[in-house]
């Protein structure tokens, strides 16, 4: 019998649909969240199976690459639009969830989602990692900072991240009491930043040695950390047909509700990864206001300063360097300060 799987995933259990090739309700049950599981109940049950369907979720990686290499034709669909089309139904549940993803995986209105590698998921975590201890060493920083005030000690509004502790320890010392409370949270707080520093450092190492990060950091604006943030979103460069549409994937292009007489183009959409997004907004402050390298894609952007304001310069000039990474990656070709914009 051929049939279309639908998962509905949750982190320990799955609750699985199985319907034929008429929307018919074959079989319905939950199972452990586990790849052999799984497929050995599908084989069990001798299905010819068209299609395991399930939404991107925290799972659906170890899912995806499990039963692909189990030999079933297995697609992950984008989050939103399930969503979207399961709000149609009465009842939410796991096992109504699982059997509208089996119906909307046999009619195929949905879009499946790029299911990353194992070397991008690698640099993701690095990255965050870093992002993590970074921002735990900002809260403590903070923390420090309003405690003072109770205090009547007020410091100054820029301390460099690397002479925090020179400037505050002396304080924290000459009270007692300061020092009884405030030295332990010190103390983590500059072990915390060395964990900061030699993290920054792994990123560097690891983007100079990739060939993908060495091309991409060619552009002006893009440094270790936007590049190994591209490069680990992109995955694949060659997913996308136009290198206009990774701009889009960012969040970088305006939504628009266009509807008879009605046009109204909007704020960006704010889609996809916003670490990228990011990442991508500060390399065009950077390449504005920083880079002294002059280039036709500056030129644009300085123009658009004068004519739109800096916010949406900065945005456009983010959208711009997304579309020519992806370009200058697809191409193998270094960034070219002329012919850019």
């Amino acid at each position: 019998m051929n049939v279309y799987i639908g998962l509905d995933v949750s982190l320990r259990s799955v609750a699985m649909c199985v319907v034929d090739l008429k929307g018919a309700i074959v079989e319905e049950l939950n199972l452990p969240c586990e790849v052999e599981s799984i497929a050995s109940h599908i084989e069990a049950a001798d299905y010819q199976v068209e299609r395991i369907g399930f939404e991107a979720g925290a799972m659906s990686q170890m899912l995806f690459h499990g039963l692909t290499a189990k030999g079933f034709d297995t697609v992950c669909m984008e989050a939103r639009q399930v969503a979207a089309a399961l709000s149609a139904m009465r009842n939410k549940t796991d096992k109504t969830d699982a059997r509208g993803i089996a119906h909307i995986l046999r009619a195929g209105w949905y879009n499946p989602v790029h299911m990353k590698s194992r070397e991008s998921h690698d640099i993701k975590a690095l990255l965050a990692a870093r992002k993590a201890i970074l921002n735990k060493c900002i809260d403590l920083e903070n923390e420090i900072r309003g405690l003072f005030k109770a205090f009547g000690i007020r410091l100054p509004s820029h301390v460099s991240r690397l002479r925090f502790d020179e400037k505050v320890r002396p304080i924290i010392e000459a009270d007692e009491a300061l020092a009884f409370a405030l030295l332990p949270m010190l103390d983590v707080r500059g072990a915390l930043y060395d964990t900061y520093r030699l993290m920054e450092q792994r990123v560097i190492v690891v983007s100079r040695h990739d060939p993908v990060c060495k091309l991409l950091m060619t552009a002006p604006g893009i440094g270790p950390i936007t590049a190994l943030s591209f490069k680990a979103a992109v995955d694949d460069p060659t997913r996308f047909n136009s290198s206009r549409l990774v701009g889009a994937h960012f969040g970088l292009t305006p939504r628009r509700f266009q509807s008879g007489e009605m046009d109204n183009p909007g704020r960006i959409s704010r889609a996809g990864d916003k670490d990228v997004r990011a990442t991508l907004y500060n390399a065009a402050n950077s390449l504005l206001l920083r880079s002294t390298r002059p280039s036709s894609l500056k030129t644009w952007g300085l123009r658009l300063i004068r004519t739109k304001g800096t916010r949406r310069a900065r945005i456009a000039v983010a959208r711009k360097l997304a579309v020519i990474l992806h370009r200058m990656w697809v191409t193998n070709t270094p960034f070219k300060a002329e012919g850019t914009a």
